[in-house]
């Protein structure tokens, strides 16, 4: 199945150390990559369906000083829809005046929801279906942009309706908060000071955040499989949603329970 990568921060913060590990994997997850990044209530979004090992917008990217506060990165290894762009994560729909992104690693079987408003599917992947599904709901349970806490509550009831058709491991934000669902394999780890170095699992790549930080950044880093080997990664429980403000988890984590 595919990879995921979230990132969220107290202050905007280089991503591509964590990037660069994600984009290794792409080996396997060969079938597109995508990675959308918020800079104040503006958003940059750069997909390719081509492996991020080959991927000359992969090599722009790298390159491109990526300074955010909440950053969602996937590579595709496809379950569901043909490989193409419009089939590529992250996806990214408007609620609110707000962006929101959202990436998917699973698959939905039997899902097929009544779509009626203004969320419809570009592509063919059943992650795209269940995000704008999500929209869907959201605007319907909301008239106005609720609070991270009440969206969570929402969220709550909503995720168990999705991940009942099958593995719903989702990264999801609006630029105030990351939201993050685990079915099966999801990772994260929060940094604060004092900060220390760490090298990436898959890469002989090493970094000292210690000399890229101050003692009040806080940053929480959220992966399907662990991208350092010295670093102390915790697992979601199957079922577990988790939201992350200002680089730390917030304390209205829940588990769900899927009907």
């Amino acid at each position: 199945m595919c990879q995921l990568l979230g990132m969220n921060a107290n202050t905007p913060t280089d991503v591509m150390f964590s990037f660069t590990g994600l984009a290794t994997r792409a080996e396997e997850h060969k079938d597109g990559f995508g990675i959308a990044f918020f800079e104040g209530c503006g958003l940059r979004l750069f997909v390719d369906h081509h492996s991020a090992r080959v991927s000359p917008v992969a090599e722009l990217v790298k390159h491109y000083p990526i300074k955010s506060d909440n950053v969602i990165a996937h590579i595709r290894k496809a379950t569901q829809g043909v490989v193409s762009l419009e089939n590529t994560h992250p996806f990214v729909r408007e609620l609110w005046g707000r962006y929101w992104v959202f990436a998917h690693n699973g698959d939905l079987k039997g899902f097929a929801p009544v779509l009626h408003g203004a969320f419809r599917p570009v592509g063919r992947t059943d992650s795209e279906l269940a995000f704008c599904w999500l929209m869907q709901e959201l605007a319907k349970a909301h008239a106005s942009v609720p609070s991270v806490e009440e969206l969570t509550a929402t969220l709550s009831e909503l995720v168990p309706r999705l991940a009942a058709h099958g593995t719903f491991n989702m990264l999801l934000s609006n630029g105030q908060a990351l939201w993050a669902h685990g079915t099966t394999r999801l990772h994260y780890l929060e940094r604060k000071h004092p900060f220390g170095p760490a090298q990436l699992q898959d890469e002989d790549v090493r970094v000292d955040f210690a000399a890229e930080t101050t003692a009040r950044d806080r940053v929480a880093v959220i992966a399907t499989e662990p991208l350092t080997r010295d670093e102390p990664w915790i697992a979601f429980a199957p079922g577990e949603l988790k939201v992350f403000v200002d680089g730390q988890l917030m304390n209205c984590t829940r588990r769900l329970t899927h009907a």
